[in-house]
């Protein structure tokens, strides 16, 4: 397999295909309700859609520095807040502005020769531009926090169904 191609499939494994580790973050969401995603499990605890939010923004900002852009906290945030608690059609947006986001970054690195893939990106505004680490490992890097986050989808799922269906005490 090409560096391009291992690059794409750690991409892709983690987003919908079929990692190693576990669920993709698209089967661990697949079913998951906005009532669900939108459950606190404490009260400084992030939710299922502030996750999903979060993952989504990093996204955008890994796709604008392969772009060229300065690297920058993302445009919408770092952790976004969640719009319409419980909207279930909003929460469906949601799902398809990151499968969006991860479509564009997936079709981007398509493109992208071994030069680009070798070049390096600076890690904060100041940082001189060919100051920090490659843009495929900036890419890899994106797929880690995906599956680290993805692993908190999870658990945050199971906690929401467990609270959720249980009756008040």
């Amino acid at each position: 397999m090409s560096p391009r191609d291992r690059l794409l499939d750690a991409l892709r494994r983690a987003h919908d295909g079929q990692p190693w580790h576990g669920p993709s973050r698209s089967e661990v969401l697949r079913d998951v309700t906005a009532r669900e995603a939108c459950f606190r499990a404490a009260p400084d605890a992030h939710t299922i859609w502030e996750l999903v939010l979060h993952m989504r923004s990093w996204t955008e900002e890994v796709l604008a520095r392969a772009r060229g852009a300065v690297p920058d906290e993302p445009a919408a945030g770092d952790w976004p807040p969640m719009l319409d608690p419980a909207d279930e059609t909003a929460w469906r947006a949601t799902l398809r502005s990151l499968d969006a986001a991860h479509e564009a970054l997936w079709r981007h690195v398509e493109t992208m020769d071994d030069a680009a893939r070798a070049q390096r990106v600076a890690n904060r505004p100041d940082d001189p531009p060919d100051s920090g680490i490659t843009q495929r490992a900036m890419i890899r890097s994106l797929a880690e926090h995906d599956v680290y986050h993805t692993g908190q989808l999870a658990i945050l799922k199971r906690i929401a169904r467990s609270a959720l269906s249980s009756p008040p005490k």
